[in-house]
This record gives structure tokens, C-alpha cells and sequence, in this order.
């Protein structure tokens, strides 16, 4: 009698170490299961981020794993199904084998989710660069929807201050297919695809509202640009006008050569006038079309045409005011080159017996050339402008000199 009963608690004992090792294939089973996922989700992240090299890596090894965890999640389904220990005749053996499988089966589990953590662990760099592009995504997307209703509104109060910003709303146009994309979503379009197309449309409507920003004061500008080189145009004509009297005056007085190169200045003032008006007008009128970069363009070469022959009118006048001034006194032009010259030579003998020969030799040259410059005048017809060419000429050789021996002197030569 007493051993029928040990031989039923030897019984019952292997039935319960076979439910044990069921019950922990079972819980090997869960936790692979929830692994799987879990990495699932990873690779997911990945690969609607990444499509480099690496990831397609990461991906087919992924898949590679995911046969291997097919094949072992398979043998303990099969391991489960073939073994009933709730069955009232199980006897020794069986339960014995059914231990045996099922703790093979757990640790077949087992060493695949330790793959599984393995593999999961390589995969956070790529993880992590995956998950902050994500992170990146919807602040990027919703700073490009703000960039465009900033836009729009710039453009709005643009319009309402009577300005049109035709341009800019066909740029602000060109981008609704762009929001279009990016309310579809990276889900159909990809991550970084959508990023990218986040940004440049925050970058492109940024821009729009700038420009529609500066509208009004690119306008005011423009009238104050039109109304100040209309006078500037109206204020070289009357002096233009003026440089035929000068030259008349320099013919009858002085010689050809003091005069020769200003000849064709009345009529090159006449055409710049002229050139200047017409383009003068072609701004206004893009003006009132608002086309600005035209009134833009237009208006900088009526300010090149003025700039180009303003100098020549004052030349006119310029030059009969300073040969007057040295056909009555050469002296004080001869004394001013003089001064500079004898002003640059006590500089070269500071602190030496003997000038430097490469700073007397050209101070030398000068005070001949002034000599001969004035030596000049002594003719019939002195040429006057030659004269005051040369001494200036003169005058801009010794500020070279002093120039050098500054520059030689704080360098310690």
C-alpha cells in the first residue's frame, strides 16, 4: 500500500516539474515575443528615416533574426501541442520528456532573445539619429504651416496699404502643392524627404514675408529716389547749359592744349540729359505698375548716367577757375610743389648725415622737373594746364617718398 502511494507522489512530482518548465517555456515565449516587437518598432523608426547603407543592414539582419526566432517560437508551439500534461494517464516517461523538451524549448528562447538584445544593442546609433530627425519632424512641419499664414498675412497687408505684391503672391502660390505634401505626411513622402520640404518651405516663406515686409518702404523709397535724381537731371541741364560760355572763354584765352579735352563735353552732358530723362521716365512708370526691380534697375543707371558726366561739367568750370589762378601767380603753385619737397627732404635727413639714395634720387628728380615745369611758362602760349599737370604730377611723386620712408623707418630700416 505504501508503495502504490509513493509511486503516485513520484507521478504527481514529474507532472508538476513538466508544468514547470511549461509554464517557464511560456514565460521565454512572452518575453521573446514582446522583444520582437519592441525591435520591430525599432527597425520601424529606422527605416522610415534611414534608407543608408547601414540601415539596409540593420534591416536584412533583422529579417535574418526574425527566421531564426520564427523557427524557435515554432518548435516550442509544437513542443506544447504535442505534450497534454492535464491527461490522467501520464506516465513517467512522458511527463519526463515532456520536462525535458520544454526546458530545451525555454532555452532555445532564451538564447534567441539573447540575439534578439544583442542585435537591438547594435542598433542605437542608428536608433538614436532616427528618433531625433523624428523628434525634428512636427516642430519643423509646423514651422513651415506658420511660415506660410505669416506670409500670407504679410501679403494681405501689403495689399491693404494699396501696394498689388503680384510677384510675391506667385511665389506664395507656387508653394500650396508643397503644403499639400506635407500635410500627407511623411507616412507617404518619408522623413527626411518631408523635412527637408518642412524647411525650404519655411526658408522660401520667410523670405516672401520679408520682401512683402519691406514693401511699403521700398516704395516710399523708390518716390524720394525718383523725385531726388529728377532734380538732379533738371540741375545738370541748367549747369550743362553753362560749360559752352566756360569753353568759349578758355578757347579765347588759353591754348589749345589747356583746353582740347573738355571740347566734347557739352555734348556729352546733352546726351546724358537726355539718355538720363528717358530712363528717368521708364522708372516712373514702373513705378506705377509696380514693378519694382525695373524701377530699381532704371534708376541706378540714371544715377550711373549722372555720376559718369557730372564730374565733366565741374571739370569745365574747374579748370578756367585754376588756370585764372596760376596765369596770374605760377609762383604760389611753384611754392606749394617747393614746400612739399623741401618738407619731404628734412624727413629723409632725420637722424642721418647722408639721405637714403633711393629717397634723395627721386626728391632730386622733382626739384629739376619743377625747374623745368616752370621754365615753361616763359613761351608765347604757355601751356598752363601742362604746368599745373606736372606740378601736381610732381607733388604726388614726393608723397610716395614720404610715404616710404615712413613705412621703412617703422619697420626699423
Amino acid at each position: 500500500m505504501t508503495t502504490a502511494r509513493s509511486w503516485w507522489r513520484r507521478g504527481d512530482n514529474l507532472r508538476a516539474d513538466a508544468q514547470a518548465a511549461k509554464d517557464a517555456a511560456s514565460q521565454a515565449f512572452y518575453e521573446l515575443d514582446t522583444a520582437q516587437r519592441d525591435l520591430d518598432l525599432s527597425i520601424e523608426t529606422i527605416s522610415a528615416v534611414d534608407n543608408s547603407p547601414a540601415a539596409q543592414r540593420a534591416l536584412a539582419g533583422f529579417r535574418a533574426l526574425g527566421e531564426q526566432i520564427d523557427q524557435v517560437s515554432g518548435a516550442y508551439i509544437a513542443t506544447v501541442d504535442a505534450h497534454d500534461l492535464d491527461r490522467d494517464e501520464l506516465d513517467t516517461a512522458t511527463a519526463t520528456r515532456a520536462r525535458n523538451e520544454l526546458t530545451k524549448a525555454k532555452d532555445d528562447l532564451d538564447r534567441a532573445k539573447a540575439d534578439l538584445e544583442r542585435f537591438a544593442a547594435s542598433l542605437a546609433p542608428l536608433l538614436g539619429k532616427a528618433e531625433t530627425q523624428l523628434a525634428r519632424l512636427a516642430p519643423a512641419v509646423e514651422r513651415a504651416r506658420q511660415g506660410l499664414l505669416a506670409a500670407s498675412n504679410a501679403l494681405d497687408a501689403v495689399r491693404a496699404a494699396g501696394l498689388k505684391g503680384d510677384e510675391l503672391a506667385s511665389r506664395l502660390a507656387a508653394l500650396s502643392p508643397e503644403l499639400t505634401k506635407l500635410n500627407q505626411g511623411a507616412g507617404t513622402h518619408g522623413v527626411p524627404e518631408t523635412l527637408a520640404r518642412a524647411e525650404d518651405v519655411q526658408r522660401r516663406a520667410e523670405a516672401i514675408r520679408a520682401e512683402a515686409s519691406r514693401l511699403p518702404e521700398q516704395a516710399k523709397e523708390i518716390d524720394k529716389r525718383l523725385v531726388s535724381l529728377r532734380t538732379r537731371v533738371e540741375a545738370l541741364a541748367t549747369r550743362a547749359s553753362g560749360v559752352e560760355p566756360v569753353l568759349s572763354e578758355l578757347r579765347r584765352r588759353f591754348s589749345l592744349a589747356c583746353w582740347q579735352d573738355l571740347q566734347q563735353v557739352p555734348a556729352q552732358a546733352e546726351t546724358a540729359v537726355a539718355q538720363a530723362s528717358a530712363k528717368l521716365a521708364e522708372a516712373a512708370k514702373a513705378r506705377d505698375e509696380q514693378r519694382w526691380a525695373d524701377a530699381t534697375s532704371r534708376l541706378s543707371t540714371v544715377r550711373a548716367l549722372l555720376d559718369d558726366v557730372d564730374g565733366s561739367v565741374s571739370a569745365a568750370g574747374d579748370r578756367l577757375r585754376r588756370l585764372n589762378e596760376v596765369s596770374k601767380d605760377p609762383k604760389a603753385e611753384v611754392e606749394k610743389t617747393r614746400f612739399a619737397i623741401r618738407d619731404a627732404q628734412r624727413l629723409a635727413m632725420q637722424g642721418r648725415t647722408t639721405p637714403e639714395p633711393r629717397h634723395a634720387r627721386p626728391l632730386d628728380d622733382a626739384v629739376a622737373r619743377l625747374d623745368r615745369a616752370l621754365a615753361a611758362l616763359e613761351g608765347r602760349h604757355p601751356d598752363y594746364w601742362a604746368f599745373l599737370t606736372e606740378t601736381a604730377a610732381v607733388r604726388e611723386t614726393v608723397n610716395r617718398v614720404v610715404a616710404n620712408i615712413r613705412e621703412d623707418r617703422a619697420q626699423g630700416r
